[in-house]
């Protein structure tokens, strides 16, 4: 294997557009002669989008740091995935498709260099999406170990269609009221391993994802392992969905903290998408100073159909290829406290209800000092304080062993859950 290493202060007379050329000439020249590895060392490199090749490596150095370029004309168009919907975005940061063993290493940062895409987000002066930091499509055996991500443009590592990833020890960090800069969206892909690594975003920690109605293609997310990470801040911990068109099935959450994030373990999708999320696993996960710490929602309102009556409404509607379905969820071995709202939002549609679903073995103590406040993006949404679970439009579902302080009334809306049993300490 070819290894070549750079060094900063040699590329610093450099444009950034002629810093770019060399980076991406020397990619392609080890690439096109059977893969290799680039190292950068000490020094910041700043570039525009970077095109990654088959069996190569990107190594970061300790003291390395990869900045990425705020002009637009760095980024070219590419056709992808943004929110779940097949259309053309401007290029991630480092992107790569149709790629077979392909790693991002090292103890480096990789710096997006956001404020500016926000600030164009918010203003409508973008043509097409902002890129991700990372995204790699279409693609076999992905490794993404040891880096920092920070300051994202929009969502940080997507894979998106991929198989055999593996995503480990990685620390991603986006400011509180970065908009859509979520940690981890694996969509659509398959054997995906997440382990040993840190979030601090301005959305969704890791979100698991399968697409929308709106994807040229339905392809599922299956076989998703999340073991030993840490969630700081953000609006879920680990989410499914909204995007689940394409199906999100066999997902393992274990051992996981979260610490003031919105919610805790999240499911959200909405009439329209179809699709399913079955066969999820949730255990021994820590969480404190959460608004709730378990929401399955069937009405999320998000987006420019959430607002339909379609979505919203609360009487029940014909089955068919739109209506999204959730079953097969076992949530045990919870520990929360600091609960700011109620200890679980539960909300199926009464056309398709939420089926064996199982919550058991867990305590959760909520914050006296709370104020009501509404633990899912639902229209109308009620809002809860001290409050405990609320669940309705469910069938042959579980809440057995659980011990919950600082509220009333255990179960505090139980409304069309056939089958429910109820065992609570």
């Amino acid at each position: 294997m070819t290894i070549t290493t750079f060094s900063a202060d040699k590329l610093q007379e450099l444009t950034i557009k002629q810093r770019t050329n060399k980076l991406q000439g020397e990619i392609d020249r080890l690439c096109v002669t059977g893969g290799g590895e680039l190292i950068l060392t000490g020094g910041t490199y700043c570039v525009g989008s970077l095109r990654l090749g088959s069996h190569f490596t990107l190594r970061l150095a300790a003291d390395a740091k990869l900045v990425f370029s705020t002009d637009i004309t760095d980024y070219p168009v590419v056709a992808s995935r943004w929110e779940g919907a097949s259309q053309s975005v401007y290029r991630a940061c480092l992107y790569g498709t149709e790629l077979q063993d392909v790693q991002l290493l090292g103890e480096g940062i990789i710096d997006g260099q956001g404020v500016q895409w926000w600030q164009r987000f918010k203003s409508s002066a973008l043509t097409y999406p902002r890129p991700y930091l990372c995204s790699i499509e279409n693609s076999v055996h992905v490794t993404i170990a040891g880096l920092t991500f920070k300051n994202s443009p929009a969502w940080t590592l997507h894979p998106l269609n991929c198989q055999n990833v593996l995503i480990d020890g990685v620390t991603v960090i986006n400011p509180a009221d970065s908009p859509n800069t979520d940690g981890l969206d694996p969509e659509s892909c398959r054997d995906v391993r997440i382990m040993n690594c840190q979030f601090d975003v301005g959305d969704d920690c890791i979100a698991i994802k399968a697409g929308t109605e709106d994807a040229l293609t339905d392809i599922p997310c299956r076989n998703i392992t999340i073991s030993n990470c840490s969630m700081l801040h953000g609006h879920g911990g680990v989410v499914l969905g909204s995007e689940m068109s394409g199906k999100i099935q066999n997902v393992v959450i274990t051992t996981c903290t979260f610490v003031d994030t919105d919610r805790g373990i999240r499911f959200k999708t909405r009439r329209g998408r179809g699709g399913e999320i079955s066969n999820i696993s949730v255990s021994n996960i820590v969480m404190d100073q959460v608004l709730c710490p378990v929401v399955v929602n069937a009405y999320y309102f998000c987006g420019k159909k959430g607002s339909e009556k379609y979505v919203w409404t609360k009487e029940m509607l014909q089955v068919d290829t739109r209506t999204p379905k959730i079953k097969n969820i076992d949530i045990s071995h919870l520990t929360v406290t600091g609960i700011q709202s109620c200890v679980a939002f539960i909300y199926g549609l009464p056309e398709a209800p939420i089926e064996n679903l199982s919550l058991s073995d867990s305590s959760f103590c909520l914050d006296s000092q709370s104020q009501p406040v509404a633990p899912a993006m639902i229209a109308d949404a009620p809002e809860f304080a001290q409050a405990g679970i609320f669940i309705e439009n469910t069938r042959q579902n579980t809440l057995r062993h659980l011990k919950i302080s600082g509220a009333g009334e255990a179960v505090i809306h139980d409304v069309h859950n056939p089958g429910l049993l109820t065992q609570l300490t």
